[in-house]
This record gives structure tokens, C-alpha cells and sequence, in this order.
């Protein structure tokens, strides 16, 4: 049986996987944060769940990052004030942008 490290070093070679793996990375280390967060707090997913006013399996989709239930930003606002944090949303520049003659921002074609 592999590793878990030996599995994802294999993965990663494959530049598709490294690609989808880094167009990711930001959500994976939201979610990181979230974990940590919660492991701070010393809570259970159950607790968090009761605090906030929902049900274990909710947090546990929350936390997963599986993509299929996005949270709102007032589940993650609740769920911050559970464990003791604030959720911050910034824009951050990312990639060049040009503007179209409508005024509004596109994507550099290159």
C-alpha cells in the first residue's frame, strides 16, 4: 500500500494534477484554517453544529471543501463566531485585466 506522501508526490508529477492541485491551494488553505480554528477552539463538529443552530453532517460539508455545498457567508460568519473567530474577505490582485469598450473588466487574452 502507498503512502500518503508517496501517493501525492506521484499525483503531483502529472502536470494536469499539478495544475488542478495549485488552481485549488487557496482553497485548501482556507480550509486548513478552518480545521486549525476549530482544533484551537477544542471543539467537535457537534458543538460547533448546536452553536450555530444545525446539524454535525452540515459542518462536516463545510469542512470538507468538497465544492458540492458551498457555505453562505453567514454560515461562515456563524461558524467563525463559534470557534472564537472573524471571517475577512479581501480581493486580491491576481492576474491582469483590460477593459472593454462596456466598461467592464475581462480577462488578458495572451
Amino acid at each position: 500500500m502507498l503512502s500518503h506522501r508517496t501517493l501525492r508526490a506521484r499525483a503531483l508529477a502529472r502536470p494536469d494534477v499539478k495544475a488542478e492541485y495549485e488552481r485549488l491551494k487557496p482553497e485548501f488553505a482556507f480550509l486548513d484554517q478552518v480545521l486549525a480554528a476549530r482544533k484551537a477552539a477544542g471543539l467537535t463538529q457537534a458543538a460547533i453544529a448546536r452553536r450555530i443552530g444545525t446539524t454535525q453532517s452540515a459542518i462536516a460539508r463545510l469542512e470538507s471543501g468538497s465544492g458540492k455545498h458551498l457555505p453562505s457567508l453567514a454560515t461562515l460568519h456563524k461558524y467563525a463566531n463559534a470557534v472564537g473567530c472573524r471571517v475577512e474577505i479581501r480581493l486580491v490582485k491576481g492576474r491582469d485585466l483590460t477593459r472593454r469598450s462596456s466598461g467592464r473588466a475581462t480577462s488578458a487574452r495572451r
